[in-house]
């Protein structure tokens, strides 16, 4: 592990939905993220990190398991973490106070993302957090193993659920996030007054659909703007029921401006009271994205359907004393390596059935993702023959599951609009993708793959999917290795109907988070 390895303090902030070229430390034109850009002079700043999918569930899990969609098993026909050990297991089990903090739904004991952490709150809007934090948490979990108890627990979920998007939907839904960093420094002082290290995990949702900022954020970012009469439900416009104009992107992209400004000034306050009390230099500081959004790029609106750059290609920036604070624009990062990092940092070792620690694919590391150099850990699942050889080291991989989760929305507003929808679209399709810095193949079940070269069009607009060029060929081979060592046989995928597949457990609680009827 690296030279300073633990313990030390954990500091793990998701921005979810944040697109990297709506942050001004990123170079955006608009001041989103002033706060960002002071902590840009602590940290090194990835351009090229690269989520596993786009949509929270999978990456989350990927974060928390050190491990692909695939091997998780995470995904849109499976909405929940089976039988992993996560980071914050590990970490509990060494000692560390652990604690996770969000008001996304995807993120709670019910989908298993919870799992290991000592106090959690997923911020319900109508459901009191306290219910499903500390050692209520373990109460709910019995209730989701059992049965008979699970009915209740599911009536609970969808309360919460339908109450967030009634809300949501009339501007009443207020952001969490001043919540959840008060929550973070009252969880730091109670973990340190015990003599305890800590690992705190936020996810601030502000940035993710529908966007209701406040007042004054929204002032400054999108004057004017009734956050009630512009397009919020992305779906409406991907089934062509529902146009944008331009004038209409604009006030919406102003919105969503005034969310990244909010998040941005409370990660200010956080990080001040860091440094203020003392905690900051000893404290490992990760802020990413899980995904990022579109805005009518490829005719699609939201994170669904597409694992295009604006989607993957997210925002990622560390503060740790062995990385280097600087703008890097040349390491792929792949999110899931975030996993082996904290370990690194902590000096932790796996929990018992988790993915053993990689030093390869640790940020602390200088030979990071130089896998031929670093021994492959014995039971590692990420770590595939490729890599030992080689052959892998330049190229990050992104694995989205038929997106069932989303279908049923979707078909919803195209029915009423009179819309019937082309089952060989996109919008059925299983996606992959092979990407390096100046390249990417997308590989697509239901429509032909794409391939761009990222380097001289990273708006990603000149397919050049079966032509000669060398980059897009390589990657084309990295992607088939991948999906080879996968084992991952779309063939294995073949219903017409994605539902048809999927067990009763599985529809029942995609059916009580709102997702299907």
């Amino acid at each position: 592990m690296s030279e300073t390895d633990g313990p030390g303090n954990v500091l793990f902030v998701v921005m979810d939905t944040v697109r990297q070229s709506h942050l001004s430390v990123y170079g955006y034109d608009r001041p989103t993220t002033p706060n960002l850009e002071d902590f840009a002079d602590d940290a090194r700043v990835f351009e090229e990190a690269v989520a596993p999918a786009p949509w929270t569930l999978p990456v989350h899990a990927s974060l928390f398991t050190g491990l692909y969609p695939t091997q998780h098993g995470a995904t849109q026909e499976n909405p929940y973490l089976e039988g992993a050990t996560t980071l914050a297991e590990s970490l509990s089990a060494a000692g560390y106070a652990t604690a996770c903090y969000s008001s996304n739904a995807w993120i709670t004991p019910y989908t298993n993302l919870a799992d290991g952490f000592d106090d959690q709150d997923n911020f319900f809007q109508v459901m009191p957090g306290d219910l499903l934090s500390g050692p209520l948490s373990k109460i709910w979990k019995t209730m989701n193993d059992n049965d008979t108890l699970r009915s209740v627990a599911d009536r609970l979920v969808e309360l919460g659920n339908t109450a967030h998007e009634y809300f949501a939907e009339s501007g009443g839904g207020d952001t969490k996030t001043p919540e959840i960093v008060d929550r973070v420094q009252e969880f730091v002082e109670d973990s340190e007054e015990n003599g305890d290290e800590w690992f705190s995990f936020v996810n601030l949702m502000d940035a993710h659909l529908p966007y209701h900022p406040p007042e004054e954020f929204a002032d400054e970012f999108a004057p004017g703007v009734d956050s009630t009469a512009v397009c919020q439900n992305s779906k409406e416009y991907n089934s062509g029921a529902r146009d944008i104009d331009d004038d209409e992107w604009e006030d919406i992209e102003g919105l969503y401006d005034a969310e990244i400004a909010h998040i941005d000034h409370h990660l200010g306050r956080l990080f001040d009271w860091l440094r203020e009390t003392d905690r900051w230099e000893d404290t490992l500081v990760v802020v990413c994205a899980d995904h990022g959004e579109l805005f009518g790029e490829h005719g699609l609106y939201g994170h669904e359907f597409g694992i295009y750059d604006p989607l993957v290609n997210v925002p990622l920036m560390v503060k740790h004393p062995d990385v280097e604070a600087e703008r890097d624009t040349e390491t792929q990062v792949e999110l899931q390596d975030l996993y082996h990092t904290v370990l690194d940092h902590a000096g932790v070792e796996a929990g018992a059935g988790g993915e053993p620690f990689d030093r390869a694919r640790s940020l602390l590391d200088a030979d990071y993702r130089e896998f031929a150099s670093v021994d492959a850990p014995r039971g590692a699942e990420s770590r595939f023959s490729a890599h030992d050889e080689g052959e892998l080291d330049d190229y990050a991989f992104v694995d989205y599951h038929r997106p069932v989760v989303e279908l049923n929305q979707l078909e919803s507003k195209a029915s009423a609009a009179g819309i019937d929808l082309d089952q060989d679209s996109r919008f059925y399709s299983r996606m992959r993708a092979g990407r390096r810095t100046d390249g990417k193949y997308i590989r697509n079940e239901r429509i032909a793959d794409e391939a761009y070269r990222l380097d001289t069009d990273p708006d990603e607009l000149a397919d050049l999917a079966g032509g000669d060029d060398e980059v897009i060929a390589a990657t084309e081979g990295a992607l088939v290795t991948f999906e080879s060592e996968m084992d991952g046989e779309w063939a294995d995928v073949t219903d017409e109907d994605v539902l048809d597949d999927m067990g009763d457990e599985a529809k029942d609680r995609l059916s009580d988070l709102g997702y299907i009827e």
